[in-house]
């Protein structure tokens, strides 16, 4: 059964890029809603990283992920 993850992709302070991961997220996924979502992430300080505070929206991307059990 293939599984589905919403990776988010942020720079932090420090200039490095934090990845935040969500299972399963609602589709279809409308690109205009998630870039809001992710302003809104950094403009409240939802989450921070070692780094520093979350600072610049880098990228959004849906990963399919499909295993098969052979044994």
């Amino acid at each position: 059964m293939p599984t589905t993850t919403l990776q988010m992709i942020f720079k932090n302070a420090q200039g490095r890029n934090v990845t935040i991961s969500v299972a399963d997220p609602i589709e279809p996924m409308d690109s205009n809603q998630v870039q809001q979502a992710m302003e809104e992430i950094i403009s409240k300080d939802v989450f921070t990283s070692p780094g520093g505070d979350l600072v610049e929206v880098v990228a959004a991307r849906l990963v399919a992920r499909q295993v098969t059990e052979i044994i």
